[in-house]
């Protein structure tokens, strides 16, 4: 059994950054600071209020020491991404600050991104309900991330990272090349059926990025998400599938994910974690709800 692979991207420190990769950066952090300089040299004057509303990453929260850092390097990336956007990060439990901490300190208007992969009752209930509780801060959730393509694009990336080969081995590009490969992504599981139907979505995104069997599975099965991830690992192995990847369909680590990665065969991707790709998704949701108008945004929460 190989071990789960340690969390590795650009702003990780398990490897070197590539050059492209420094060289975005030193770009990012360059183009901030020549934006406060105005063209006769003279530093601008900071505007009173800027327009955008706040983004405020909503994490869940754990007692894995890794799960904070991993969360607090995706709120960096995403401030590389769009310099001068104001993140913030908020929990909904077991870590600090807190999401209710963070939204009493606020002022003007803020969005909430779920860093959470489904519909489950976090996003339906558990968030709205915070934000409810300042009723002078203009605030809106966002959809959760998944699913989505960047999703599966973060995905594929971490099984790279961990192993999983461009190109099945064997001779060409076909089915026969793959016939041994298969992925379960494991996800945490809920009680709510509309969560489930978002994996398995997922699911399907990443069957079709990689070209081979993707089964979704549950570190905590619920009726809802009845499907465990050694079950499914078992009923691959009986079909011949020789190489089954776990595939971590986790924001970053934790109990379930330690647990979903111990159980792999073969190689265990790691969680998501700060990836380009998530940061990118982050900010779609937030210009997503930031954008909709009134009446469109509040039937899209009304959904959820």
């Amino acid at each position: 059994m190989t071990p789960s692979n340690p969390l590795r991207d650009e702003s990780g420190s398990t490897h070197l950054d590539s050059t492209a990769q420094i060289m975005d950066r030193i770009s990012s952090q360059l183009g901030t600071q020549l934006s406060l300089v105005s063209p006769d040299g003279t530093r601008r004057r900071a505007s009173r209020r800027d327009p955008r509303p706040t983004l405020v990453l909503v994490a869940h929260g754990s007692r894995d020491p890794r799960a904070l850092t991993t969360v607090t390097a995706l709120a960096e990336r995403v401030r590389e991404q769009r310099p001068g956007l104001a993140v913030r990060l908020g929990h909904i439990e077991l870590n600090e600050p807190l999401l209710t901490e963070v939204l009493h300190e606020l002022t003007g208007h803020a969005v909430l991104v779920p860093l959470l992969l489904g519909r489950g009752q976090h996003v339906k209930r558990d968030i709205p309900a915070a934000a409810a509780r300042f009723p002078d801060l203009g605030t809106r959730v966002a959809a959760p991330l998944g699913p989505h393509p960047l999703l599966a694009e973060t995905l594929h990336a971490r099984l790279v990272q961990a192993g999983w080969p461009e190109r099945p081995a064997g001779a060409g590009s076909g089915a026969g090349a793959r016939r041994g490969h298969a992925v379960v992504l494991a996800a945490a599981g809920s009680r709510d059926p509309e969560s489930a139907a978002d994996t398995e979505t997922a699911a399907g995104l990443l069957a079709d990025r990689l070209g081979v069997p993707v089964v979704p599975a549950y570190a905590a099965p619920t009726p809802a998400c009845p499907r465990g991830v050694p079950e499914a690992l078992a009923a691959l192995a009986a079909e011949g599938r020789t190489r089954t990847a776990v595939a971590s369909y986790f924001t970053a680590p934790g109990r379930f994910a330690t647990q979903s990665a111990g159980a792999a065969p073969w190689i265990a991707a790691a969680p998501l974690g700060p990836h380009a790709a998530l940061a990118r998704l982050v900010l779609l949701r937030y210009d997503q709800a930031r954008n909709a108008p009134a009446a469109v945004f509040r039937r899209t929460l009304s959904s959820v």
